[in-house]
């Protein structure tokens, strides 16, 4: 007779999830799960994001008063309120999204979704800021939670070995697991309309979907797309993504210098995760110039429209897109331009790699991630294979 519970209760801390990919990591992996007879979830999270997540039978929803509260409040209860509260609930297993624990509770998976505290070249951007040291911060608490896990998630091979440059060997298991795609995203390429020619009427609508930041690099698209204006190109540019501040100052010098009047550069600030499909519906070319990235769930969501796209050569992205992509580096802006150019030129290209990127986008599915993520933490539950890498 077996020994281990029949029902695998798994501890969620969401304390520190709040906005952005981690909370929509979250709220589709739980979502796609089907748990029914097998798991059981606790879930201990601030209440703006416990608002975002599914109504399920087998999961429950936690809001302890210090998570609505600021980050120092968070940590403390993270530190010393969180082990107990897993052991009061009877978990089997303790889930850290957010990357960071230095609880006792045991056995834990922690995951890797944040790659800037790993990259110096990334960090160096930010000089000596207020936002380095919360990074250095990140780099030492993840590292020390990655070390001490009985489990980490990497969302690819690429974020993985910068990860583990840094921590070196980890004592527990890991497993590399993708986000997933949400279904509404996605536009098979025979029922987009495609242009072969673009006119001032009917212009190339050039699409950047990310937040605003100085490893993203808009300010380079923003010149690349000026270029191609001044060669007598007829293309404008969308920018979508909430902004770290002092990036945002650069992208509105940017637009000042190249685009005065608004007449072909818009930025369109933060829009829902919920009618974010619409405006990939609207463009014709994607772009993606990040050059730090764990995964990059636009990239996908850009696949997914059956877009030609653009794309960074740096971090992971050559590992999503694949060969279905064009390649520049994110800080040349002639590159750039070069890459967007061969697009305009070339319908048949473009329909080319639409096909190849709508292709590949399909392996990637939110039940698949939910699959394999439950599997490998009833698997740390059970403490199979401990110590594999």
């Amino acid at each position: 007779m077996s020994s281990q519970p029949l029902v695998i209760t798994v501890g969620i801390d969401a304390a520190n999830l709040r906005r952005g990919g981690g909370v929509t990591h979250l709220v589709e992996l739980l979502t796609a799960a089907d748990n029914e007879g097998r798991f059981k979830v606790v879930i201990w999270g601030g209440q703006q994001t416990l608002a975002r997540l599914p109504e399920r039978p087998w999961m429950e929803k936690v809001n302890p008063p210090e998570l609505n509260r600021g980050v120092l409040h968070r940590i403390w209860w993270q530190l010393f309120s969180l082990g107990p509260a897993a052991h009061a609930a009877g978990c089997n297993v303790l889930f850290i999204p957010g990357g960071s624990y230095a609880g006792k509770f045991q056995p834990t998976v922690t995951m890797s979704q944040n790659l800037l505290p790993f990259e110096w070249m990334e960090l160096r951007r930010y000089g000596w800021s207020l936002n380095t040291l919360k990074l250095l911060s990140l780099r030492y608490s993840q590292a020390h939670s990655f070390r001490a896990a009985n489990g980490v998630i990497f969302l690819t091979n690429y974020a993985k070995q910068v990860v583990l440059d840094v921590t070196g060997p980890l004592a527990g298991r890991s497993v590399i697991i993708p986000h997933g795609l949400n279904p509404r995203f996605q536009i098979r390429p025979e029922d987009r309309h495609e242009l072969d020619d673009y006119t001032d009427a009917r212009p190339c609508r050039l699409l950047y979907v990310s937040n605003i930041d100085y490893y993203k690099h808009q300010r380079h698209v923003i010149e690349a797309v000026h270029m191609l204006r001044s060669e007598g190109f007829s293309a404008v540019l969308d920018l979508i993504g909430p902004a770290y501040p002092p990036a945002l100052a650069c992208l509105q010098a940017a637009i000042t210098r190249f685009d005065p009047e608004g007449r072909w550069l818009h930025y369109h600030g933060e829009v829902s995760y919920e009618s974010l499909h619409e405006n990939y519906r609207k463009a014709d070319i994607g772009v993606y110039a990040s050059s730090c990235e764990t995964f990059g769930i636009p990239l996908l969501e850009a696949m997914a429209a059956s877009l030609p796209i653009a794309c960074s050569n740096r971090s992971a992205m050559p590992e999503i897109l694949g060969e279905a992509g064009l390649y520049f580096d994110p800080e040349n802006s002639t590159d750039i331009a070069q890459a967007i150019r061969k697009y305009i030129l070339d319908p048949g290209l473009r329909r080319k790699n639409a096909a190849l990127s709508y292709e590949r986008c399909l392996q990637y599915s939110w039940r698949r991630c939910a699959d394999q993520t439950f599997q490998f933490l009833e698997e740390v539950a059970n403490g199979e294979g401990e110590g594999k890498a």
